[in-house]
């Protein structure tokens, strides 16, 4: 089916899921470019497609558009060619090692560490109810799609961390105080990663079981979350 006008009522109506409050209330979000796509339709999640060419087909119902509806729905300076509607993740039990962000604000940030805990085998991110949004634009492209091969929990973390099964040995980061991840021995491990200029909260870290430094050159003070998250999460997959 074609499509010409951007007052078409489809266009109207997932045009708002560029608003965060609309993809809450919807349970949808839009994916925007060939290989996020490809990510999205792999998982199963994809419930409709908008394309620039007429020639690509897919196994969901597909609607041709021109420049000026895409640019309509695209939240990218340059249109995306293709972009696709998605239903919501679903959530699922923890099974292995796990990463907590607590009131993390930055969408590349977040994406970072969605992007590195499928590189090193983390099984879930436990997502604060104050952190930045899994279905913002800019959180999805910083993951590369890889947020469509993770399980993502957004809760109460406070309340998740301290009913979390004592088979988890809970770690969070101090600079002054805190040891060599690789002294600590766990079966599995939830790696708490605080706020990009506060830190973890002093509630979050009084049910943390060890706290850990990672070791660097003292001209520098800290580290991005995301790249603090990374190296943490690749010491615990190569333990």
């Amino acid at each position: 089916m074609e499509i010409t006008s951007t007052n078409n009522e489809k266009i109207k109506f997932y045009q708002k899921l560029k608003q965060k409050k609309y993809r809450d209330q919807e349970k949808l979000f839009l994916v925007e470019d060939e290989h996020l796509v490809n990510e999205a339709l792999k998982k199963g999640v994809v419930k409709e497609i908008f394309t620039l060419d007429k020639n690509k087909t897919y196994d969901v119902p597909t609607f041709y558009v021109n420049e000026k509806v895409m640019k309509v729905l695209s939240s990218q300076v340059t249109s995306a060619k293709v972009i696709a509607v998605c239903n919501h993740l679903k959530e699922r039990e923890c099974k292995g090692n796990i990463i907590v962000l607590d009131n993390i604000q930055d969408p590349g940030n977040l994406g970072t560490i969605i992007r590195s805990a499928v590189a090193f085998n983390f099984d879930s991110i436990i997502l604060s109810e104050n952190s930045v949004d899994l279905y913002n634009p800019k959180v999805i492209r910083a993951s590369e799609g890889m947020l469509f091969n993770i399980n993502v929990i957004r809760c109460d973390i406070y309340k998740f961390l301290n009913n979390l099964d004592k088979s988890y040995t809970k770690i969070t980061t101090d600079v002054k105080n805190g040891k060599n991840i690789k002294e600590i021995k766990f079966n599995k491990c939830a790696i708490v990663i605080g706020n990009e200029g506060n830190g973890v909260s002093s509630e979050v870290s009084s049910l943390c079981d060890e706290k850990v430094y990672i070791n660097m050159n003292s001209n520098c003070e800290s580290l991005n979350a995301g790249v603090s998250a990374s190296i943490l999460m690749y010491e615990v997959n190569n333990e």
